[in-house]
């Protein structure tokens, strides 16, 4: 089985959640594909890290640990700077809660997605694609969210989030000869309230119509899939926040009750063999 992990921010912490209930169905996970904090998580379940583990790094997060305002966009040229968030201590948060450095030294394959900014082109970055470089700069291009993030450089070419072009790779997940995929959606939903949006400024907006975008991709995706059997996760996280830390333990939760259920649901669809 294949387990993709979406991006959507810190409601990402739902994936531990989800990895907890597939350990106890005991669901044996050949590769892993993550976007953005789906890569992160991803990259610490392929070098080895249980639920057990991240689950209490998920609990202690907080905001300054991965955010760190870049003053210079807040002044009269800010529009110019490359985002509202310098990108050193989210790179360093990466770094000091990967168990590994380096691709060859994972348990299992994994999979992360960028887009290169010059071209608008998908990099893969794992065993299909580039090995070369450190886990943890593959992991922060893959979580570039544009405008909160700077883009990141690698050997002079450009990084940003590969939700920019696909936020659940499920499709790609395809192509590795799964006989099953598992693609845990934490992303927006289809609707938010557009006062609040509109009352935190146009950073918010951005973000927002990017959501909107990605959502109405996701599902035309999802509708036109005829490859191998897929089980779709969705965990009832609409309307919170990309940057909510303060309902960690839900994320949890919910991750491990939306999987248990969709599995579930699943297997009572499933052809029985004769």
């Amino acid at each position: 089985m294949v387990l993709v992990l979406g991006g959507g921010g810190v409601k990402g912490m739902a994936h531990i959640g989800a990895w907890k209930a597939l350990e106890e169905l005991g669901v044996e996970v050949t590769a892993l594909v993550g976007t953005s904090i789906g890569a992160l998580v991803g990259a610490c379940l392929a070098g080895g890290l249980g639920w057990r583990e991240l689950a209490p790094l998920a609990m202690s997060l907080r905001k300054r640990d991965i955010v760190s305002m870049n003053g210079r966009s807040l002044l009269l040229n800010g529009i110019r700077q490359p985002s509202v968030f310098h990108g050193e201590r989210f790179l360093e948060y990466i770094r000091s809660v990967l168990p590994v450095q380096r691709f060859d030294q994972l348990q299992r394959p994994l999979y992360i997605n960028a887009v290169d900014l010059e071209t608008g082109e998908m990099e893969w970055f794992g065993p299909s694609g580039r090995t070369d470089l450190p886990l943890d700069l593959a992991v922060y291009a893959s979580c570039a969210l544009p405008v909160f993030y700077p883009p990141v450089e690698i050997d002079g070419r450009h990084y940003v989030d590969g939700g920019v072009l696909d936020a659940l790779p499920f499709e790609y997940a395809g192509t590795l000869d799964p006989d099953l995929i598992v693609a845990v959606d934490v992303t927006a939903g289809p609707e938010k309230d557009s006062l609040d949006t509109i009352s935190k400024g146009m950073v918010a907006i951005h973000h927002r119509v990017y959501d909107i975008m990605g959502y109405a991709l996701r599902r035309q995706r999802l509708e036109r899939w005829a490859g191998a059997p897929l089980v779709y996760v969705r965990p009832n996280l609409d309307g919170i926040s990309t940057f909510d830390f303060t309902r960690t333990q839900y994320f949890l939760e919910e991750g491990y009750r939306a999987t248990r259920r969709a599995l579930a649901e699943w297997e009572k669809r499933a052809p029985v063999a004769s």
